[in-house]
């Protein structure tokens, strides 16, 4: 990934197996932070506060997803197929073939796609296939960076593997750097995380940082999962899959690749994604989808065909956050180690505490923010590498977005 290596007193580390997962939850965390807590009068007109904690598109979806779900009103009935319809296959092969430049051939719609209601339940049932087709190898470890998104880690304590918290630095370019790991943590894994364009950081892996990722993947035999929810929310150029890597080397193997229409194409209510990459890894979700999960209903997945083969919504979806990006760059200037994210829609402000931010932000001017510490859940020798920070969603309309920054700026200066 890089050839920045660790700082020793930030290093790797793993938790014991039980863990309540109540515990680490960030947004149930949060509200423990704020319980009691009266919130100050917001900028809004009647006072009430402004959530920018969680990353919730506040934008319509286009009606092109009502039209199209209208269209079908007799599949409301069925159970729905776990593959899906053939059109929502053939909707998302065309898409990545469309984006990420891939080659004919490479991907099969039926043997390397699945239909998965948004990303988070996909990345959660991928630890659960990966762990258990690696337990007779003794790979009980799942890689996760931190700061980094809840599933990943709730999904490995949920498979009875331990998790290992990998610091995501801004010496490594925000992204992890599983080759710092002990070669010995690293035959052990089964599955690790990798988010682009990143969660919390809005960073971007390049093709040589998913060359790398995945010739680790298969010299130490764990799976390299991709979480691309944000990979069309950007600035500049398109961010680089890790499926245009994998095309290089000619295999699928050891790789799977996660997207969603959540943030794409503002329909997190849709709850409709898919999977991508190794078939035997496809069909192992799949299969853990038939005991503990649930097909996406096929109106839904009839809409969703429709908005992947749309891309004009998208376009404007990107114009929307860039403008917001815009704002905040003029309203926060140098302060709080100020960078502009290469993808995704968060500020991840260096306030020097995230936790006593949040609550300040909270108790003074009615906005809700999630302190960056609590998107690292486990403990990591010499700290937390997102306690300094605070995670901000700029989700809002530009007549919300301006006060809430210019309040943000004068309650923490």
């Amino acid at each position: 990934m890089t050839t920045h290596r660790q700082p020793r007193e930030l290093a790797a580390s793993s938790t014991p197996l039980r863990v309540d997962p109540r515990a680490f939850q960030p947004f149930l965390r949060l509200a423990r932070l704020l319980e009691g807590v009266q919130p100050g009068r917001s900028f809004l007109p009647d006072g009430s506060p402004v959530n920018l904690a969680v990353g919730d598109p506040q934008r319509a979806a286009p009606p092109l997803v009502a039209q199209t779900i209208a269209q079908f009103p007799d599949d409301w009935s069925r159970y729905p197929p776990f593959r899906g319809p053939a059109r929502y296959r053939e909707a998302t092969f065309s898409w990545l073939r469309r984006r990420f430049s891939l080659p004919e051939g490479f991907l099969d719609p039926d043997r390397h796609l699945l239909p998965i209601p948004g990303s988070r339940e996909g990345l959660f049932f991928a630890s659960l296939a990966a762990v258990t087709l690696g337990a007779e190898e003794g790979r009980d470890k799942v890689l996760i960076p931190a700061p980094g998104y809840h599933v990943y880690v709730g999904g490995a304590i949920a498979a009875g593997a331990e998790p290992v918290s990998v610091p995501v630095l801004r010496e490594n370019r925000f992204l992890p750097d599983f080759s710092a790991l002990d070669p010995a943590i690293l035959d052990q894994a089964a599955i690790a995380f990798l988010c682009s364009p990143s969660n919390p950081e809005g960073a971007v892996a390049e093709k040589a940082d998913w060359m790398h990722c995945i010739d680790l993947a298969r010299r130490h035999g764990f799976v390299l999962a991709a979480d691309e929810c944000y990979t069309d929310v950007y600035a500049g150029d398109p961010p680089t899959g890790v499926l245009e890597a994998a095309a290089e080397t000619g295999s699928l193997d050891r790789v799977l690749s996660f997207h969603s229409l959540s943030k794409r194409s503002n329909a997190a209510g849709l709850r409709c994604g898919f999977i991508a990459g190794e078939e035997g890894m496809v069909d192992a979700i799949d299969a853990y989808f038939r005991y503990g999960g649930a097909g996406v209903p096929v109106p839904i997945l009839q809409a969703g065909a429709a908005l992947w083969e749309d891309e004009a919504h998208v376009v404007e979806t990107r114009r929307f956050y860039q403008g917001l990006f815009e704002i905040a760059e003029r309203k926060i200037g140098n302060r709080f180690g100020w960078r502009r994210p290469a993808g995704g829609f968060f500020l991840w402000l260096d306030v020097g505490d995230g936790e006593e931010a949040a609550k300040k932000l909270w108790a003074e001017a009615g906005i809700r923010t999630l302190p960056g510490g609590y998107m690292c859940p486990l403990p990591l020798e010499g700290g937390n590498p997102g306690a300094p920070y605070l995670r901000v969603a700029m989700i809002y309309e530009p007549e919300i977005t301006e006060p809430a920054l210019e309040r943000l700026v004068e309650v923490l200066g």
